[in-house]
């Protein structure tokens, strides 16, 4: 399994995340959500560079979600949903890995988007050292999809932890975690519901890159 082709013309500016910050309107997450999917998340580290394009999402809705963080309104571990848009909210869950989510709505009101999967393009050695310096063999050649799918193993190939990447601004030049646009854009996204949840889980708020391989799940 190969990295789709189109990432080579990218300058790797960040800019992914412009349209975040252009309407205040609740009803517009899902458009800013729809909008992450194409985008490449892209790490700077050691002098080199990490990037996977987004191909998986999901909405987290603020205060009158049940299956949100920012549910039970503002605390310190969830100040970072409730604005500016574009930066990162980073959590650790189950004990044992980090997820990924970008916000999404003005200062002041909660909302968020949770990175679910990347296509890896770029720097994919460091990824592989990042999740344990090996991948899983099936019928004798490495799967590449199992090494950024799930939000967990994207995290850990990406080195993002609370500590070091928690509020930062993705649309920052000098921020060594950003997310850039080379201008794909997905022919077909496919909605479903949220996975990996126990609240709310009829709720149509997961996208996905229709036909992508290195989604979590179909």
């Amino acid at each position: 399994m190969q990295p789709s082709a189109g990432f080579g013309g990218c300058d790797l500016a960040p800019g992914g995340c412009a349209s975040f910050r252009q309407s205040p309107a609740l009803d517009h997450q899902i458009a800013r959500q729809r909008a992450l999917l194409g985008k490449i998340l892209v790490r700077r580290q050691r002098g080199k560079l990490l990037a996977g394009r987004i191909v998986e999402v999901e909405a987290y809705l603020g205060q009158d979600d049940p299956a949100a963080h920012s549910a039970c309104g503002r605390t310190p571990r969830n100040a970072a949903l409730f604005g500016p848009p574009g930066y990162s909210y980073v959590y650790f869950i189950y004990g044992n890995h980090y997820c990924f989510n970008v916000s999404c709505l003005p200062q002041g009101e909660a909302g968020g988007v949770l990175v679910r999967a990347l296509e890896p393009l770029a720097g994919i050695e460091e990824m592989v050292e990042g999740r344990g310096g090996a991948l899983k063999k099936e019928n004798g050649k490495s799967d590449l999809r199992k090494l950024t799918s799930g939000p967990g193993r994207l995290a850990q190939a990406f080195g993002i932890t609370r500590e070091r990447d928690n509020e930062k601004d993705l649309t920052s030049v000098r921020s060594d975690l950003f997310i850039a646009d080379d201008a794909f854009r997905p022919r077909r996204i496919e909605v479903t519901p949220r996975v990996g949840i126990t609240k709310a889980i009829e709720h149509p708020l997961r996208y996905i890159v229709a036909g992508n391989e290195f989604v979590s799940k179909p």
